[in-house]
């Protein structure tokens, strides 16, 4: 039988707080890496730009034209710019406990969905606001909205991503083919095809 003093239990606690942090920290790391590599693979992630870049690129598009960029707040990594009924209004992402979601006002933060990837989330919206009509879209979404005035809001649309360039036709192709199916491993193509596929499994 062996006796162990409290300061060699408190070293050995400290070691593995420390270990999970670390983990935690390489965890979070690798979420954002492959956030990050589907992100520069959609064409509309603009990096950088900033809110006035943002509203300058949308001012004269549709509603529900929308890009994402870095965001420039310490506290979020991404922001989702897109043009409204009232003028350009900007969304941040945030990211907590390995997943990403929509930044809302605090009583709606605990109802909105959670996302493995900044692509899965755009995606998810995009497809609400393209497959239903706008009243249940809002509901839908959980209702993330933009103030427009001090007695009414106006909804958020993801419906058209713009462009850093023209995409690829490859690109564009892979796209149309996922919203078509998710079994990419069954169709009768050359396994580098389904490769490039499945590289890029959104449909948006």
């Amino acid at each position: 039988m062996t006796c162990q003093s409290s300061e060699s239990t408190e070293s050995i606690e400290s070691e593995r707080r420390a270990d999970n942090n670390s983990r935690a920290v390489e965890s979070d790391e690798s979420r954002i890496a492959l956030a990050m590599k589907d992100l520069r693979n959609t064409g509309w992630y603009w990096g950088s730009l900033t809110a006035n870049e943002a509203k300058e690129i949308l001012q004269d598009s549709s509603e529900g034209t929308f890009l994402v960029r870095d965001s420039s707040q310490r506290d979020y990594l991404f922001t989702i710019s897109a043009m409204t009924s009232a003028g350009p209004t900007n969304l941040r992402i945030e990211y907590k406990h390995g997943k990403f979601k929509l930044d809302s006002v605090v009583l709606v933060k605990p109802k909105l969905k959670q996302f493995d990837s900044v692509v899965h989330l755009v995606e998810h919206y995009v497809h609400l606001s393209r497959s239903t009509d706008r009243a249940a879209a809002a509901a839908a979404a959980t209702n993330p909205q933009a103030s427009t005035a001090p007695n009414g809001t106006v909804q958020l649309l993801l419906t058209k991503p713009v462009y850093t360039a023209t995409p690829a036709l490859q690109h564009l192709c892979r796209i149309a083919i996922n919203r078509r199916t998710r079994r990419v491993q069954d169709l009768p193509l050359p396994n580098r095809l389904k490769d490039y596929l499945t590289d890029y499994s959104y449909h948006v």
